[in-house]
């Protein structure tokens, strides 16, 4: 993602992404609603503000006041300069105070901070650290303002180690860089400040006091800049966003489906079909409940059923898939989640919920699993990752609610908790298997506990905030019509982007991939204008019966939560369709043109395509904390 922008005549601007859809981009030459404190010299200049510490420290104060905001921008200090952003500034009998976020080398902090007439900071007190955790108002933790923090010097907790293999690709540099441009992105909700220098980890503080002087719940005011020390600091691409006014459009469907809202509870993030009854209609799993068609508006539970709350909940599962393991004629249920994979037993019609058994008790990372025919015996295994390496397991042959027999396939360090996927990459007639690192080919004589070859590739990328890498489900299949399967992958799950990757062949046989990208973040040009964040559920299908598999997917809203850890959390549930289109003229030889399907619902983890009614064309199924979901395919 960090590609180079506009030029200021003497540093090139690096592109680190933006994650929100600002209500005010400052692009002016003069500083009209702005007004200044202190003795730092202030000016505009080609949509950048400039602030000089030479004759003294100052602010530079919008004349508008907020709660809660979102704030972007590029920043750049010289000399010795030091410089901030400060939220919630009020007015005091002596002088001011806020919440402060320093931008200094090594100093990249959250303060609340006192500061006189003149605009000069007189104290200030670290705010104690917050955020990282997945909650929108934060506890004290009754430990006085030092509380659980990152360690001392540190803007963020440090990152996991680095693993022992070489992998193709590695987390980017996010770290402060002097003298030259970096990026900060806050968000000041509730009691929470979150920001995040140049993409990175996210640097939290707990607004307010432990020694209950502020709640933290209160404050309001405007934003400010602030320079200090000698020299002076410029400010590019500034923007703010009232993120206390939240949108939710009006909702908007395709003419070419049909929605039916099955259940309009949080049950899950999970959907898979098959007739579970026998009565020869296919019915729709989704969570605890089986959905009975032809009508799907009675439901039975496999297991007691429990509303979640999205703001503060994550579900029980996050995949599910069908198959008769046990052969007796009743498709029985497959559901992963953290820590364990659960097989549910079809009772065979009896109106009882499913017993259940833990058939890999020891699954701590895959967010994403595959179930599908790896070794060619007409059983489908289960494709997934666990502490750190890329692996499958086949059910036991005689009893299949017994463990399943796990094959490791790669080396510890290449395992991901966000996307999997198979195929067959090399055209051997063997399916390999992939997630965003590359792909392991699969032997012509698989053996238990030798690794696959490894491939090296980059199928992924670690997005914004820099702390996950994968996406969701992988398509392995020719887009543009040369024969040679190529990759269809969101990059990110809990971040932005999409992209297919165009399998190229040298003279020597060897593979690589070129990609080329179906979405980006907010500051790119993307295909139909669409951009949303998140893009954790998805699936391929061909939606128009062209021949040609589409890419269906969306976005999983609050996808950890209610609160800001993610970009653009609060962006429109939406549910696309990219059609794949074969056109010489486009790079690679194909495009992806977006379709919406729904702006209100979403995705999960997965999402179901098959058709339900018989009718030839493909239905979409989802299941997320809207609800769940049938879209009637009317292309046909």
């Amino acid at each position: 993602m960090l590609g180079l922008a506009q030029s200021d005549g003497n540093s090139e601007k690096p592109d680190f992404g933006q994650s929100l859809i600002p209500d005010t981009t400052f692009t002016g030459s003069g500083l009209n609603g702005w007004h200044t404190l202190g003795d730092a010299k202030w000016r505009a200049e080609d949509g950048d503000i400039i602030g000089n510490a030479d004759s003294g420290s100052g602010l530079l104060v919008l004349n508008q006041s907020y709660q809660d905001v979102g704030f972007h921008s590029l920043f750049k200090c010289t000399d010795d300069c030091e410089t901030g952003v400060l939220f919630r500034m009020e007015k005091t009998d002596n002088g001011y105070t806020g919440v402060f976020m320093s931008l200094n080398q090594n100093d990249v902090k959250p303060y609340r901070v006192k500061l006189n007439e003149q605009g000069n900071i007189i104290s200030q007190e670290r705010l104690e650290y917050a955020g990282g955790i997945w909650y929108r108002v934060a506890p004290t933790n009754n430990k006085g303002n030092q509380g659980y923090r990152p360690p001392e010097g540190k803007n963020s907790f440090p990152p996991r180690p680095a693993p022992k293999v070489e992998r193709p690709f590695k987390r980017p540099d996010t770290q402060y860089r002097k003298g030259e441009w970096n990026q900060i992105e806050s968000f000041l909700d509730v009691n929470v400040i979150r920001s995040f220098l140049n993409d990175g980890n996210e640097i939290g503080g707990r607004v307010g006091s432990a020694s209950k002087q502020r709640s933290g719940l209160d404050g309001y005011g405007p934003i400010a800049l602030y320079v200090g020390g000698h020299g002076q600091v410029r400010f590019s691409n500034v923007m703010w966003k009232n993120i206390a006014i939240r949108y939710t459009p009006k909702e908007k469907s395709s003419p070419h489906f049909r929605e039916q809202e099955i259940n309009d509870m949080y049950y899950g993030w999970a959907v898979d079909a098959a007739d579970f009854n026998q009565d020869g209609v296919t019915d729709v799993v989704a969570g605890p409940y089986i959905y009975f068609g032809p009508d799907y508006t009675h439901r039975r539970e496999i297991f007691p059923a429990t509303t979640g709350s999205p703001s503060s909940e994550f579900p029980y599962n996050k995949v599910q898939h069908t198959y008769d393991f046990n052969h007796d004629g009743w498709p029985d249920i497959l559901s992963t989640t953290f820590g364990d994979v659960t097989l549910f037993i079809n009772p065979q019609g009896e109106s009882r919920r499913w017993d259940s058994y833990r058939i890999l008790p020891k699954v701590s990372q895959g967010e994403i699993t595959a179930l599908t025919d790896i070794d060619g015996d007409k059983i489908p295994e289960l494709v997934y990752c666990s502490n750190g390496t890329v692996r499958y397991a086949k059910p036991n042959p005689s009893d299949p609610t017994q463990p399943w027999k796990e094959y490791i396939i790669s080396e510890k360090g290449y395992g991901l908790a966000h996307g999997i996927g198979t195929g067959d990459i090399n055209g051997d007639g063997r399916k390999d298997i992939l997630d965003a690192f590359g792909w392991w080919e699969q032997p012509a004589h698989i053996e238990k506990g030798k690794l696959w070859k490894y491939h090296p590739a980059q199928l992924g990328r670690f997005g914004h905030r820099a702390s996950h890498v994968g996406g969701a489900s992988m398509g392995v299949y020719d887009v543009n019509g040369d024969g040679l399967n190529d990759v269809v992958t969101s990059l990110n799950a809990h971040g932005f982007g999409m992209a297919w990757f165009e399998q190229k062949r040298a003279d020597d046989g060897s593979i690589s991939f070129k990609e080329h990208m179906i979405n980006d973040d907010y500051s790119a040009k993307n295909a139909g204008g669409v951009t949303f964040s998140e893009p954790h559920g998805n699936t391929f299908a061909d939606v128009d019966g062209d021949g040609l598999m589409d890419f269906i997917v969306g976005k999983r809203y609050w996808s950890h939560l209610d609160t800001y850890h993610d970009p653009d959390p609060y962006g429109p549930p939406v549910l696309y369709w990219y059609q794949t289109v074969r056109d010489k003229d486009a790079p690679g030889g194909a495009r992806f043109v977006p379709h919406l399907i729904n702006n209100r619902s979403g995705a999960g983890s997965e999402i179901g395509a098959t058709d339900l009614n018989n009718d030839g064309a493909v239905d979409i199924i989802t299941s997320t904390d809207r609800g769940t979901f049938i879209f009637w395919n009317k292309l046909k």
